[in-house]
C-alpha cells in the first residue's frame, strides 16, 4: 500500500478502436501533479475541454461507463480507471481525440503495461483515502452491492449466468500492484454469440470483434486460444468494479462486496455511498500502523 500520492514518470501514447463506435482513437497520458487527480481531455473540440473522472460525472452506464459535462463525452473509460486504481496512480492527465476510448484487447493489461513502461514516480503530498467505519449496503432485484471495514482495499465478486461455461463464478483479491497485474488486469470483457452476431448484423457496437471480447458460444468459446483463466469471467467482472468504483475519487480501505453487479448498479451504489457519509471518513494514513483494525 502507498501513502504517497503517484502519477507517471513519463508521457505515454497509444492508438486503438472504440468497441461502440469503430472510430479510431489516438490516446496520450501525461503525468500529473499532486492533487490534480484524473482528469480526461478531448484535443479534437474546440478549446480541448476537459472533465475529472468523477462519479457526479458520469452520464451513462448502459454499455459501457461515460462521463460527459456541457454537452462532451468520454465513454468506455472503466478499463483505464482499473489500471489507475490497480497501479494506485492518483494523477494523471489523458487526452485523446474522439469521444470513445480505444478497447484495445478487451482488457486492461494493454494500459497496464504501458504505464508500467512509462515508470511510476512518488509525489510530496499524502494520499486520502475513504476508510469505512460501518457497512454501506445497497440490494435490489438480486443484485447487491456493499463495503465493509477493512485495513486495505479488499474485493470480493460474483456472478451468475445460466450457461453451462459460466454458470456461477466468485473471486476475492486484496489489491496489490502485483495481483492487479497477475490476476486481474489481463481479464477481456465477454458477451455471448447470439449478441456477437447481433451487433456485426445490424451495424452495432462496429469496433467489436473477436480480438478484443469473449466470444461465448452455446458450447465453447468461440476466441481462438480459449480463455486466459478458467474463471476469467469473474475476474473481469473485478476489473469493471475497480473501475467503477475508482470514481469516488480515493481509494477505498474497506471491502466491497458486489453480487450480480454492472456499471449501473455500481454507479447506483456509489450515489448511496456518498449519502451515507456517517459510514465513512476521508482521511490521509501515515504508515502501515495507522491502518484501522
Amino acid at each position: 500500500m502507498y501513502f504517497k500520492q503517484r502519477t507517471l514518470a513519463d508521457t505515454v501514447r497509444c492508438s486503438g478502436v472504440g468497441v461502440h463506435s469503430g472510430q479510431r482513437v489516438n490516446l496520450t497520458i501525461h503525468p500529473a501533479p499532486q492533487n490534480h487527480g484524473i482528469k480526461f481531455l478531448r484535443t479534437d473540440l474546440p478549446d480541448c475541454p476537459c472533465i475529472a473522472a468523477h462519479f457526479n460525472m458520469v452520464v451513462d452506464t448502459s454499455m459501457a461507463t461515460v462521463i460527459g459535462y456541457d454537452g462532451f463525452i468520454i465513454s468506455t473509460i472503466e478499463h483505464l480507471m482499473a489500471s489507475f486504481t490497480g497501479l494506485s496512480i492518483d494523477n494523471a492527465l489523458v487526452e485523446l481525440d474522439t469521444y470513445e476510448m480505444p478497447i484495445m484487447d478487451g482488457s486492461a493489461g494493454p494500459f497496464t503495461s504501458l504505464i508500467k513502461a512509462a515508470g511510476i514516480t512518488e509525489l510530496d503530498a499524502p494520499r486520502y483515502f475513504f476508510v469505512i467505519n460501518e457497512p454501506i449496503e445497497l440490494e435490489k432485484d438480486g443484485r447487491s452491492v456493499g463495503v465493509y471495514p477493512y485495513p486495505s482495499y479488499k474485493i470480493t465478486c460474483s456472478i451468475e449466468y445460466d450457461h453451462s461455461l459460466i454458470n456461477r463464478q466468485s473471486y476475492t483479491i486484496d489489491l496489490s500492484d502485483q495481483v492487479f497485474e497477475s490476476e486481474i488486469s489481463r481479464a477481456r470483457t465477454f458477451g455471448f454469440l447470439q449478441e456477437y452476431e447481433y451487433f456485426k448484423r445490424y451495424g452495432l457496437a462496429q469496433g467489436v470483434s473477436l480480438e478484443n471480447v469473449v466470444v461465448v458460444g452455446e458450447h465453447e468459446i468461440v476466441n481462438e486460444g480459449g480463455l486466459r483463466y478458467e474463471n476469467e469471467f469473474v475476474r473481469h467482472k473485478i476489473l469493471d468494479c475497480l473501475g467503477d468504483f475508482s470514481l469516488l475519487g480515493m481509494p477505498i480501505l474497506g471491502h466491497v462486496i458486489a453480487n450480480k453487479s454492472g456499471h449501473a448498479f455500481n454507479h447506483a451504489f456509489l450515489k448511496k455511498f456518498f449519502a451515507q457519509k456517517d459510514s465513512w471518513e476521508a482521511r490521509t494514513v501515515n504508515d502501515i500502523n495507522d491502518l484501522p483494525a
